[in-house]
């Protein structure tokens, strides 16, 4: 592997109350692109219109695309389809299996997101017909469409995995920060117990596409602070097991990311995927080129394959060819998200069959590309805005400290604070982004303002 080019020294950072203060009023106008910013600002005027326009999915992308559509719409019926009461900030998660923040950090409710004007049917969508133009619940309610906004998530296939049972996360060291808040709850109490004992922990990344790439390193990151915090690292073996040749696929990242997991004594297997998994007798086993691997371990943090949610598997709407294809996510242009076969309907967030953008940050930026495409198309005119596939994310690389990696579609790093938090440094100013900043700004960005 090539050696990264030498990093620039960060800059000195502002002083902490002068940060603090940026980050309660600010910041969420700080991470809107330019382009974006200034065309919210020319969207004063409501298009009037009597449009149906159905979003399926509640989460972060449904819940923000409902909001700018009904700032930016009069007389239009938007419908948000989804049956979850419980909305959850998954970003939290891995704070919360960290120790870092208490169980009921990431939850909030629907209902609390929903912005007037927009009617949310509490159903659950079984089948979208891209032909007829419309969506049926699973109580077998047809909702009629002229636009449709697909951004339903993903599915987390735990079954996938042999022998896996998630009724077990939180028991006999299988813990998994993805299933919900209780389970990566249940997660901390058993790195916890690692943390106080030692062992060998393993983690990994799924061979699938997957929401938020850097969780799996920043929980192996956090382990190892824990450990040394309470003077046991040097009777723990971590582990972890990539997926692939690399450890991020943005090249400047995985290789700063080698270099940390070497200086903190953090083991690397490369090629190594989870097939199955044996609680009782504590021991993955993965496939590698050489044939199958097993590990014995004492803490294990499962992250399971992620495909697009049956509903869109089963529909006209996923890649028919590609990398794409297998997991079903939705075959839409990479920079307008409107669907390459069915003008009519987009996809945003987890769904969306992309090279990036499967983190909440990610969705700050699509969503108001298509929702400015859709409003272009209802003026029968053509948006210029594109989504670049920005993504970000908070990498933790120790309690108290993180890198905030930025990066586009071509890899390239986008920083958003340029002179004030300088990218693959190990900042102050950036764990305060990711857990304290970021929650305000991403309720804010379900509310519209984005």
């Amino acid at each position: 592997m090539k050696q990264a080019p030498p990093l620039s020294r960060a800059p000195a950072p502002l002083p902490r109350r002068d940060f603090l203060k940026g980050c309660a009023g600010g910041l969420g106008a700080l991470l809107l692109p330019p382009a974006l910013a200034a065309d919210t600002a020319a969207a004063g005027a409501r298009e009037r219109t009597p449009a149906r326009i159905v979003i399926v999915g509640a989460g972060a992308a449904g819940l923000t695309c409902a909001s700018l559509l009904a700032r930016r719409l009069e007389g239009a019926r938007i419908t948000l389809v989804d049956a979850r009461q419980a909305h959850y900030y998954q970003p939290g998660y891995t704070l919360v299996a960290g120790g870092i923040k208490p169980a009921g950090y990431p939850v909030s409710t629907t209902r609390e997101h929903v912005p007037a004007g927009v009617e949310w049917v509490a159903e659950a969508a079984a089948e979208i017909d891209p032909e007829a133009r419309h969506v049926t619940t699973r109580a077998g309610r047809i909702l009629p469409y002229d636009f449709l906004i697909v951004a339903c998530g993903l599915e987390l296939d735990y079954a996938a995995i042999d022998g896996m049972d998630e009724a077990r996360i939180g028991q006999d060291g299988l813990g998994s920060i993805y299933h919900s808040p209780e389970k990566a709850s249940a997660t901390w109490a058993l790195l916890s117990r690692f943390a106080d004992t030692g062992g060998v922990g393993v983690f990994l990344r799924p061979g699938t596409e997957m929401k938020c790439a850097g969780a799996p390193l920043k929980y192996a990151f956090i382990t190892d602070d824990h450990l040394r915090r309470r003077g046991l690292r040097g009777k723990a073996e971590l582990i972890y097991n990539a997926n692939n040749k690399v450890l991020f696929s943005v090249p400047i990242v995985s290789e700063k990311v080698r270099m940390l997991f070497e200086d903190r004594g953090i083991e690397v297997h490369y090629d190594r995927i989870l097939t199955a998994i044996d609680p009782g007798r504590r021991i993955a086993t993965f496939s590698t080129p050489d044939g199958p691997a097993q590990l014995g371990y004492d803490f294990i943090n499962v992250i399971p394959p992620m495909r697009a949610p049956g509903l869109v598997r089963q529909s006209p709407l996923p890649w028919r060819e590609g990398p794409y294809a297998a997991d079903g996510w939705i075959q839409v242009d990479p920079h307008s998200l409107r669907h390459v076969r069915y003008p009519e309907i987009f996809a945003v967030g987890d769904v969306a069959g992309v090279p990036k953008g499967k983190t909440a940050a990610s969705v700050k930026w699509q969503a108001p590309v298509a929702v400015d495409h859709l409003v272009a198309a209802l003026r029968g005119t053509e948006s210029p805005l594109s989504y670049d596939g920005y993504t970000s994310c908070p990498l933790i690389t120790r309690l108290g400290r993180a890198m905030l990696v930025e990066f586009d579609y071509r890899n390239n790093l986008v920083p958003s604070f340029p002179g004030v938090v300088a990218p693959l440094e190990e900042l102050w100013v950036t764990w305060v982004m990711k857990t304290m900043a970021l929650k305000p700004t991403y309720i804010s960005m379900l509310h519209g303002h984005v």
